[in-house]
């Protein structure tokens, strides 16, 4: 009996120490998101150690689940939304704030829908009302800011979304829907980088599409939107740091990577550099 209760009390203080940082409180990257975050070794927890306060989770609704997975044949029972986010971030948030020291840096959980949109955000909108506590969330035309801040990207039903007198989650627009102002709905514009840039990050980005840039960011920052690229090249090297530059320099919100080291490294280096001057 006691052999017992000592596994259960160790498998308890496991689980806390899988939802709270390793070591210290590390400073948060408020440009950092971690796409595709589910396929590193500790989806989430990598992320937030590295410092990053936005990560990309895809979902499919599969027996009534929510499961995280890039393709069908990744899907596996239990590896669901709440085992990997929700639940970790709830208990971070239960011990103070998803980073730890600073408690007014939010967590962007951008939710890519993969199939079925509208019975799969339907399902999600049931789920993400009992974690709605610590949740961004709409109501009536007001936005009450919350530790975590879910977006609806991929398959989003908007017409659903928009309809809702009371939501959990936002909605992730594209460049079409730039200038139309509506944070309340859609906080964020994402788009494909190489859909409407020909730079990859070799030799001097073109004035007109850094100009082109620019003016993407200021209208949605004059919007009360943030900015995000895909596609954006993601290897290590001259050109992947030179286009993260400009991308810095223009004020875009979130640089997006699978390397959190890589992106890490250059965030803090950028930040030095820029305190030092």
């Amino acid at each position: 009996m006691l052999r017992r209760a000592l596994g259960v009390l160790a498998a308890a203080g496991a689980l806390l120490l899988t939802a709270l940082p390793a070591s210290g409180a590390v400073q948060p990257l408020p440009r950092a998101h971690a796409h595709n975050d589910y396929e590193h070794e500790r989806p989430l927890l990598d992320a937030l150690d590295h410092g990053f306060t936005s990560v990309e989770a895809d979902i499919y609704l599969v027996d009534g689940e929510l499961r995280v997975g890039h393709d069908p044949e990744d899907l596996r029972p239990g590896r669901t939304l709440q085992s990997l986010y929700l639940d970790p971030l709830a208990r971070r948030v239960r011990h103070g704030s998803v980073f730890p020291g600073n408690r007014h840096q939010a967590l962007q959980l951008l939710v890519d829908i993969k199939n079925d949109g509208a019975a799969t955000y339907t399902e999600l909108d049931k789920v993400l009302r009992t974690y709605r506590k610590m949740l961004t969330t709409y109501h009536k035309g007001r936005v009450r800011p919350g530790a975590v801040t879910v977006v609806i990207s991929g398959d989003r039903p908007r017409e659903l979304m928009a309809a809702q007198e009371r939501r959990y989650a936002f909605y992730d627009g594209r460049l079409s829907d730039l200038g139309q102002g509506d944070p309340g709905l859609i906080p964020l514009i994402s788009d494909n980088w190489t859909n409407h840039f020909t730079w990859r990050g070799e030799g001097e980005m073109p004035a007109a599409e850094r100009d082109k840039l620019r003016q993407i960011v200021a209208t949605a920052h004059r919007d009360g939107q943030r900015v995000r690229f895909w596609a954006t090249p993601d290897a290590a090297g001259p050109a992947r740091d030179a286009l993260w530059r400009e991308l810095v320099a223009a004020d875009v919100d979130h640089l997006n990577t699978d390397d959190l080291a890589g992106l890490e490294s250059f965030l803090r280096a950028h930040d030095d550099r820029r305190e030092a001057a």
